[in-house]
């Protein structure tokens, strides 16, 4: 098996990381994908600069220390709103503020930011230049390779040059175009065909350049290749569906001892009554943890015993003991 190159220093925080998704990688989440990967970093769902500066929902930026390195995603495109809301993440503690340029959905086109923004590549260059003269932490960026029909490798490439202009030094690349109409963000994340040898091109045209690859990542073996040929790999779907992925890729990537699935939710057990204790209901904690037997003999019914307890009056960690595959073969 092909060992990834050594990659440089500055890159090392990126080399492996888990997408922010929207109503997915919540607090949570975040935390139990960190019990599974001590490296990956980490992202929240998309904040709004709005919701935080104008609307001072500040509890927005919550979070354990245990989750560290974790980045918080910011949408916008408001340069000073933008810098306000990087400062209110950098002082919450964030290791990051990353710019979502990438999310096509018709509510983030309405406020002017997302994927829309890469028509604009002027704009977000004033956006992270505010951002970075707000903050200490790195100020990245999430693009797609193009929209709609700029579909060539120039527009992707003058977007490239204006944000290293910017002080852009770590860019992540979704590696398919949006559709900013007609697609809804489901088939945008599925239709638009991969072009991963358009992001690789990027990384050897732009060396001084962290690059970041994103879309379709499934598989070990797949990230080993993709990190053949750039910095690192973000996982989003495959790491939700099938967390398990992300303790072999800290197997593979490094040297970490796989520890047994039980072993993790016990890890989880002090998380979990310390958030029953202030009132956040088991459900909450418990659909980020369905996938953690994908394809093994007892998988079924660990979802279903939790899809159907979860939400019970007075549910708590019980629920999660009852679940495990374990029992079931034992009984």
């Amino acid at each position: 098996m092909n060992t990834p190159p050594a990659i440089p220093e500055l890159a090392e925080p990126w080399r492996l990381s888990v997408a922010p998704m929207m109503d997915w990688t919540d607090r949570h989440c975040r935390y139990f994908h960190r019990l599974l990967s001590p490296h990956a970093r980490l992202y929240t769902e998309m904040v709004t600069s709005a919701a935080l500066v104008r609307g001072r929902q500040l509890r927005l930026l919550e979070h354990s220390q245990q989750e560290h390195p974790v980045a918080l995603q910011l949408g916008g495109s408001e340069p000073g709103e933008l810098a306000q809301a990087a400062r209110f993440g950098a002082e919450a503690g964030y290791d990051e503020i990353n710019l979502n340029v990438g999310c096509p959905s018709d509510r983030v086109q309405s406020g002017r930011f997302g994927a829309c923004l890469m028509y604009e590549p002027a704009l977000v260059a004033d956006c992270v230049k505010a951002m970075r003269d707000a903050v200490s932490v790195p100020v990245t960026v999430k693009c797609r390779i193009g929209v709609d029909d700029q579909d060539d490798y120039a527009g992707l490439q003058h977007f490239t040059e204006t944000m290293l202009e910017a002080g852009v030094g770590v860019l992540v690349v979704h590696a398919r175009k949006a559709w900013l109409k007609g697609l809804s963000p489901k088939e945008n994340r599925e239709i638009p065909p991969l072009d991963y040898e358009r992001v690789y091109r990027l990384k050897r045209e732009f060396p001084q350049l962290v690059v970041a690859i994103n879309g379709g990542v499934t598989t070990v073996e797949q990230v080993r290749a993709h990190l053949a040929q750039v910095d690192g790999v973000m996982l989003g779907r495959a790491a939700y569906h099938d967390p398990w992925l992300l303790a072999r890729l800290e197997t593979a990537l490094y040297g970490e001892p796989l520890p047994e699935r039980e072993v993790v939710l016990q890890h989880l057990r002090p998380y979990v009554e310390a958030e029953l204790a202030r009132g956040t209901a088991l459900k909450h904690i418990t659909r980020h943890l369905l996938g953690l037997y994908q394809g093994e003999p007892g998988a079924r019914g660990f979802r279903r015993v939790l899809s159907e307890g979860a939400h019970q009056p007075g549910a708590g960690w019980a629920l999660l003991e009852q679940a495990l595959p374990s029992r079931h073969a034992a009984a």
